[in-house]
C-alpha cells in the first residue's frame, strides 16, 4: 500500500469513528490565503498534490480532487488516480459534486474554519436534495490521522516602517473608521493575513515566500483597534510601534473577542473571512453586514512611496535575473545544468543584492515537457536535465523591505524548432498588445484578457490561466482585487497605481511551456487631443526576453519598435549594475532587432 494510499485509508477509518460518511479537504487556512503555512497543507499530506488551489472530497467509497485548468498535468503526474477522480472546477464545482455522489441521508463532515459561508450554504442545498447533511466538525479529521503535522509558527511580527509603507497605521486605521461612520457601521473585522500586515504596518515570517504574521484585526469607528496575535510574537518594539490605541490580544483569543461585539454592527467580508467567524458573531448577537474588506482597495492601490520602492526593488531584480540569463547562456548549452540547478543558482544572483528577504514564491524552473506544467514545482522525483534544442521556462520572483517581484522568462537552448518560435512570438505579441493598450477609466481587466489571447486564438490554442494578477508591496505575490482574466475579478475596474503582472503562454502538453511576464503598473495617460482621461500601463520587470525565440516575420512595426524600446530601458537599467561578460552579453541581448 503506498503512503497516500494508507493515509486515505487512516481518514476514512476516523470518519467512520466520528459518525460521517464524507469530509472535505480543501487547500486553504483560517485566514481564506493562498499561501498556506506547512500546519494548513492538509491536502498535499493526504493526496501528493502540491498545487496553490484545489479541494478533495473524501467518501467511503470513492475520493476526487479537484482542480482548477492550471493544474490539469500536474495534478494527473501527483495524484493517484486509483484513489481519486479528476474534477475540472470548470466543469464541476465540489457542491455540486456531493449533491450527485454523497450517499442519500450521509453526514458529510467540514471544517468551518476552512471555508467561506456561501460554500457553505451551496453544499448545504446540494446536499439537501440528496437527503444528506452537510456537518460542522469540532475537530478536522485530518489533523488527527496527521502524526506528524507540523505546529503553528512562531516567527516574530515585525514592523513595517512607513519609509517603506508611504503611510502610518494609524492614517490607514482613520480612514477605515471614517468608513465605518458612513456606513454606519461600529467595527470590521480584519481576517485577510496581507490585511492586517497593511492595516497596522506590520510583516512576518509565517507562511513561506509571504511576509505575513497568523493573525486578526479588529478596527473600530473611532479608529481604536484589536490585534489578535500569539503573545511570543510580539516584542517592545512591535508595543511601541502600534502605539496605545492598538490592544494586543492573544491569537488564541480571537473567538472570545468575537462574542465582545455583541449588539455591534460589524463588517465582515464574505470572501476573506471563514463561515466560523460569521456562526461566531451570530450566535453572539452582532448585527453582520457583509462588505467587502475596506483595506483591499487601498493595499491595492499603491501609494507614491510604494511605487518607487517597486521600481527600485524591480531594478535590482531584473539586474539579478539578467545575470543569470548569461549565465544560462553559457551553461545550458554546455550541458550538466538541471531544473533544480538552475533555480539554485538564480536564488545565488538574488542573495547577491544582499537585500533579498525570500523568494515571492516556489521558482517555478520547467525544462522541456515539465515547461508545459503551468504551475509546476520542481523536486527530486520530477527534475529533468536542460537540454539542448528546448525551451527552459523560469517564472521566479523576490521579496525585498520596498518591493515584491515575479518575472518569467522562457528561454531557447540550443535551436528552438519552427513551432516553438511561431508560438513564443504569438505569445510575445500577444504581451506587447496589453502592454501598450490605453482604456478608459472604468475598464477591467476582463474586457482586457482577450488582448493577450488573440493570436493564440486565431490559430485555435489558448492558455488555461489568468493574464495577470495584483501584486502587493512586500506582501503578496497574487494580490486582489484586480486580475486580468476572462474569469473572476471581472467586475473590477483598473485604477491608477494598481500593479498587474502581464504574463501570456503557451503550453504544449508533453513537450515545452512559453510565458512571457513582466509587472505593469496602472497610471494616467496624455493623449493629446482626447476627449476623456485615459489609462495605460508601465512597464516596471526589466530584464532581456530572449530573441533567439523570436520568428522576426511575425512582428509588426510596431511590435519591433516596443520591443527594441523595451530592451534599450533594460540596458539603460541593467547596464550599471553588471560588468565583463555579463555587461557583454547584455549588450548583445538588448541589440535592436530588426
Amino acid at each position: 500500500m503506498s503512503t497516500h494510499e494508507a493515509r486515505l485509508a487512516e481518514l476514512r477509518k476516523e470518519l467512520k469513528r466520528q459518525g460521517l460518511h464524507g469530509f472535505v479537504v480543501p487547500i486553504c487556512d483560517e485566514h481564506m490565503s493562498e499561501y498556506i503555512g506547512g500546519y494548513a497543507q492538509r491536502l498535499e499530506w493526504l493526496t501528493g498534490f502540491g498545487g496553490s488551489a484545489g479541494t478533495a472530497v473524501v467518501l467511503a467509497d470513492k475520493a476526487a480532487i479537484f482542480i482548477d485548468g492550471r493544474y490539469t498535468i500536474q495534478v494527473r503526474d501527483q495524484v493517484d488516480g486509483r484513489l481519486y477522480d479528476y474534477v475540472g472546477t470548470a466543469q464541476q464545482s465540489v457542491a455540486d459534486w456531493l449533491g450527485q455522489n454523497a450517499p442519500e441521508g450521509g453526514r458529510i463532515g467540514y471544517d468551518a474554519w476552512l471555508h467561506t459561508r456561501d460554500w457553505v450554504k451551496q453544499a448545504t442545498a446540494r446536499l439537501a436534495k440528496r437527503g444528506a447533511e452537510l456537518v460542522e466538525v469540532g475537530s478536522n479529521p485530518v489533523d488527527a490521522v496527521w502524526h506528524d503535522q507540523p505546529e503553528r509558527p512562531t516567527a516574530t511580527m515585525n514592523p513595517h516602517p512607513t519609509e517603506y509603507a508611504g503611510r502610518d497605521s494609524a492614517d490607514k486605521r482613520t480612514d477605515i473608521a471614517r468608513w465605518l461612520g458612513e456606513e454606519g457601521l461600529d467595527a470590521a473585522v480584519i481576517t485577510a493575513l496581507d490585511s492586517v500586515a497593511w492595516v497596522f504596518n506590520v510583516r512576518g515570517a509565517d507562511i513561506s515566500h509571504t511576509p505575513v504574521a497568523l493573525s486578526y484585526g479588529v478596527v473600530r469607528k473611532d479608529g481604536t483597534a484589536d490585534l489578535y496575535v500569539a503573545p511570543e510574537k510580539v516584542s517592545d518594539d512591535l508595543r511601541a510601534h502600534l502605539g496605545n490605541q492598538v490592544a494586543l490580544h492573544d491569537y488564541a483569543a480571537f473567538e472570545a473577542g468575537l462574542d465582545a461585539l455583541a449588539g455591534k454592527s460589524v463588517a465582515v467580508d464574505p470572501e476573506r473571512a471563514v463561515a466560523a467567524i460569521f456562526s461566531r458573531l451570530e450566535g453572539a448577537g452582532a448585527k453582520i453586514v457583509a462588505r467587502r474588506d475596506p483595506s483591499v482597495l487601498p493595499r491595492a492601490t499603491k501609494n507614491a512611496t510604494e511605487i518607487s520602492g517597486q521600481r527600485a526593488a524591480q531594478s535590482r531584480d531584473g539586474a539579478a535575473v539578467s545575470q543569470f540569463l548569461h549565465w544560462l547562456s553559457i551553461a545550458g548549452p554546455a550541458g550538466g545544468e538541471t531544473e533544480l540547478s538552475a533555480a539554485a543558482k538564480l536564488l545565488t544572483f538574488r542573495e547577491q543584492t544582499g537585500l533579498l528577504v525570500d523568494t515571492s514564491f516556489d521558482t517555478i524552473s520547467g525544462a522541456s515537457s515539465n515547461g508545459a506544467i503551468c504551475h509546476y514545482r520542481v523536486s527530486e522525483e520530477t527534475n529533468l536535465p536542460i537540454v539542448m534544442d528546448s525551451l527552459y521556462l523560469v517564472d521566479s520572483g523576490g521579496q525585498y523591505l520596498d518591493g515584491t517581484t515575479d518575472i518569467t522568462r522562457t528561454i531557447a537552448i540550443g535551436t528552438p524548432t519552427a513551432e516553438m518560435k511561431r508560438r513564443f512570438t504569438q505569445v510575445l505579441k500577444g504581451h506587447i498588445a496589453l502592454a501598450t493598450i490605453r482604456f478608459p477609466h472604468g475598464t477591467t481587466g476582463g474586457q482586457l484578457d482577450v488582448l493577450a489571447r488573440q493570436y493564440l486564438w486565431a490559430e485555435g490554442v489558448d492558455y488555461a490561466h489568468g493574464t495577470g494578477h495584483g501584486v502587493g508591496s512586500f506582501l503578496s505575490v497574487h494580490e486582489g482585487p484586480q486580475r486580468i482574466a476572462a474569469f473572476g475579478g471581472m467586475s473590477e475596474p483598473l485604477r491608477p497605481g494598481m500593479i498587474c503582472s502581464n504574463e501570456p503562454g503557451y503550453y504544449k502538453a508533453g513537450e515545452f511551456g512559453i510565458r512571457i511576464e513582466n509587472l505593469v503598473l496602472v497610471e494616467e495617460i496624455d493623449i493629446p487631443g482626447a476627449e476623456q482621461p485615459m489609462l495605460g500601463f508601465e512597464t516596471l520587470t526589466f530584464a532581456p526576453i530572449d530573441r533567439n525565440a523570436i520568428e522576426p516575420d511575425l512582428l509588426s512595426t510596431h511590435e519591433r519598435e516596443w520591443l527594441n524600446r523595451y530592451h534599450a530601458k533594460v540596458w539603460d537599467i541593467v547596464a550599471p549594475q553588471v560588468a565583463g561578460d555579463a555587461l557583454e552579453w547584455l549588450e548583445r541581448a538588448c541589440a535592436p532587432i530588426g
